[in-house]
């Protein structure tokens, strides 16, 4: 069976690479209510090192898959490991093909998780929350007051 490129645009890729996907909880504010959201999104081979050390993270668990498993034939396919009110992160495609260009070039990464494997062993924790779509609203109190010497030729 040989591996075929995912497009004829993506020439470096292939359905039978490799890439780590997590199951993450983040948060979603609405009608001043904080309401949890399962998310599916790739995983960076330096992020999954850092979470295979232990560090608290929002992923329930990560699985290793090839490329043509999420997206056979150019359509997005959630696998069966991910709940079915699981959404897709912003820019799925796209953080896909990157993360998975991680793993390329970090081969030794892909030890961690074997293909068609999955941790759930994870640091999961929601003590620090991701929400979603929140606003960071800037202020006249958020300047920084320069020292007045700052700008003078002393």
């Amino acid at each position: 069976m040989s591996a075929t490129a995912l497009t004829p645009q993506i020439a470096d890729l292939t359905s039978e690479d490799y890439c780590v996907f997590g199951l993450a909880t983040c948060f979603v504010r609405e009608d001043g209510e904080t309401k949890p959201v399962q998310i599916v999104e790739p995983i960076p081979s330096a992020a999954l090192e850092a979470i295979i050390q232990g560090i608290p993270t929002s992923y329930q668990f990560a699985c290793a898959l090839s490329l043509g498993q999420i997206i056979p034939n150019g359509q997005l396919q959630l696998p069966a490991d991910f709940p079915a009110p699981a959404q897709w992160c912003d820019n799925f495609l796209e953080r896909t093909l990157a993360a998975a260009r991680t793993y390329k070039s970090r081969p030794t990464a892909q030890t961690l998780i074997p293909l068609g494997t999955k941790r759930d062993d994870l640091n999961y924790s929601l003590e620090r929350k991701r929400v979603l779509n929140q606003t960071k609203v800037v202020s006249s109190e958020d300047n920084i007051k320069q020292h007045s010497h700052t700008h003078k030729i002393l």
